[in-house]
């Protein structure tokens, strides 16, 4: 089963040799939806692989205040628990299922062994590294030179993206969690964005018009 789901992404990705290795090694997981896929302070000790589904990467203060910094779709990884699995340091991040998602774990003791090993794994970390620290400095950009409502706007253009659906089923409670304001703001600014035809308002769902 591992075998079969690898090769529907990841065979124009990763050399036949490869794939036949994460298949051996690997371990398949099936998270539901809201389920956590990584938590702060967890010990990372292998290396996750999205073969289907989104998850939200989001950090917390020591507030326990909480912001999204950048969601993982199929084919990615997510390069942050590399560092905290290298030094066996505690994980800084949290991994939360958007939707139902399917994950191959893979150890690791067979990173570094790869790296030298196969190119296209190589080509593939440095590659996830560079769209996660380009995503990390967007966020940082968001959070120091857009005004909420512009914000608010893009995250949620870019869940229709992540979840490749018009229709999101969220409140906006959950919303002002991600975006680390007021629930009173979040509904404020989505009655606005409404006025202006960008949304649909309905009970725990927003439909998208405008992205």
């Amino acid at each position: 089963m591992i075998r079969e789901k690898l090769d529907e992404y990841y065979k124009v990705v990763f050399e036949e040799e490869l794939i036949e290795e994460i298949s051996k090694v690997g371990t398949y997981k099936r998270i539901r939806e809201n389920d956590l896929l990584m938590d702060i302070n967890d010990n990372f000790n292998r290396i996750p692989l999205l073969l289907t589904g989104a998850i939200k990467i989001s950090r917390e203060d020591n507030n326990g205040d909480e912001i999204v910094l950048y969601f993982l779709e199929r084919g990615d990884t997510c390069t942050i628990t590399f560092g905290s699995a290298f030094h066996m340091g505690k994980g800084k991040i949290r991994g939360v299922a958007e939707k139902d998602s399917e994950v191959i774990f893979i150890p690791l003791e067979k990173m570094e062994n790869w790296m030298v090993k196969y190119k296209s794994w190589r080509n593939f970390v440095i590659e996830s590294y560079n769209i996660r620290l380009n995503e990390m400095l967007e966020a940082i950009d968001t959070l120091a030179f857009m005004k909420m409502d512009k914000r608010l706007y893009k995250y949620l253009t870019d869940k229709v993206k992540i979840m490749r659906s018009t229709s999101l089923h969220t409140t906006h409670q959950e919303i002002a969690i991600d975006l680390n304001t007021s629930r009173v703001v979040i509904s404020r600014l989505l009655k606005q964005l409404e006025r202006e035809g960008k949304i649909k308002l309905y009970r725990n769902k927003i439909e998208v018009l405008d992205y």
